[in-house]
């Protein structure tokens, strides 16, 4: 079921926070060649945004990263996606998760709560080739194996892409995030990209647990994350370097990647995407 979706994804994608998002921005993104936007943070699950969003392009896909299932009640997405599946076959790929205990007074059971979720949604008619998960560690990564189209993991490495792609097997979508800088110099890079893996990211034990299991220490994780650490998940570097450092991720065994750009402001964003378009090939 997943040799249909990866067509329509594309190479390569764009994930951006859901209220950081507009339908102009969609449209750019879309001229410029990449294949997917994905809506960031916890969009709602009524889904009316990306309903939006879709409705304003013509071929690009839009797919959530994630619907947070403490947030938004099963049966209210499935139905959610029905109408934008009925309205726009094939250009949305719900992708849920377990959020973070940290930001959730209910979390308990994330596994069997998340494994009953998806139930719910299947049972619902949410074909399971429109359905990926954001799965870390090897239970939910089987999870998304056994039950859905794949995997969307969210700061990981190439590392993780090929331990992922183990536990997966061939057949189901591995689709990474990836944080990406546009600066040669390392330190200048670094400031534009600690900010944004310290907070929230090494304070949220879902993704310190994930970063430990891959062999990063307390002194990595510690002080707003080692440069080592920071180089590993906000890379940087000229176009090219960048373009190369991306490819680690399909040498690992991904099938797209989605690529979350950081500057020091976003007056230059879509410049930097198009650059990076450009050196990618898109």
């Amino acid at each position: 079921m997943t040799e249909r979706i990866r067509p329509h994804l594309g190479r390569f994608g764009v994930w951006r926070g859901a209220s950081q998002v507009t339908p102009d921005l969609a449209v750019e993104l879309e001229g410029l060649g990449y294949g997917t936007l994905w809506l960031g943070g916890s969009p709602s699950g009524d889904l009316l945004q990306a309903e939006e969003l879709i409705e304003a392009t013509t071929t690009l896909t839009l797919g959530t990263s994630i619907v947070n299932m403490w947030k938004d009640d099963a049966h209210t997405v499935a139905a959610s996606f029905a109408r934008i599946e009925g309205r726009y076959p094939g250009r949305f790929l719900l992708g849920v998760g377990a959020g973070h205990r940290e930001a959730t007074q209910e979390y308990a059971r994330p596994y069997e709560t998340l494994a009953s979720y998806v139930d719910v949604l299947l049972g619902d008619g949410v074909p399971a080739g429109s359905l990926v998960l954001a799965a870390l560690g090897p239970r939910v990564l089987h999870l998304a194996a056994e039950r859905t189209a794949g995997a969307i993991p969210y700061l990981v490495t190439p590392q993780h892409t090929r331990l992922a792609r183990k536990i997966l097997g061939p057949g189901p979508l591995l689709a990474p995030e990836q944080k990406v800088v546009l600066e040669d110099d390392p330190e200048r890079a670094r400031a534009i990209g600690r900010p944004r893996v310290q907070h929230p990211y090494l304070g949220l034990v879902n993704y310190t647990s994930n970063l430990r299991r891959l062999g990063w220490g307390d002194e990595d994780l510690g002080g707003g994350g080692s440069d080592a650490l920071i180089d590993a998940l906000a890379v940087h570097g000229s176009g090219d370097e960048v373009a190369a450092r991306l490819g680690e991720h399909f040498d690992a065994g991904a099938d797209h990647v989605a690529v979350q750009l950081l500057a020091e402001s976003d007056a230059g964003l879509i410049d930097g995407y198009e650059y990076l378009a450009r050196v990618l090939g898109l």
